[in-house]
């Protein structure tokens, strides 16, 4: 991988976990505030109480996977050049 491919890579993984961290703020306004008019609760606790902060911990182990799988890739930003 050159030099600006390995740059273009980490501007890619950068962007894309620019966008998972937004993701994971609507998800939490969605989920806290969207469920806060619901009179369901669990376990004695109000439905937004689980959506806002459970819900938003497994969305975001979700996206960290998805990024970790499909996104990032394992390369050394050092200054030799490996040709393949």
């Amino acid at each position: 991988m050159k030099r600006s491919e390995k740059f273009r890579q980490a501007n890619r993984e950068a962007k894309a976990t620019c966008v998972a961290a937004a993701a994971v703020i609507i998800f939490w306004c969605l989920a806290g505030f969207g469920l806060a008019d619901s009179e369901i609760t669990l376990l004695h606790t109000p439905l937004w109480v689980w959506g806002g902060c459970v819900g938003t911990w497994l969305f975001a182990i979700l996206v960290t996977l998805f990024l970790t799988e499909k996104v990032f890739k394992n390369f050394d930003l050092d200054s030799k050049e490996e040709e393949k």
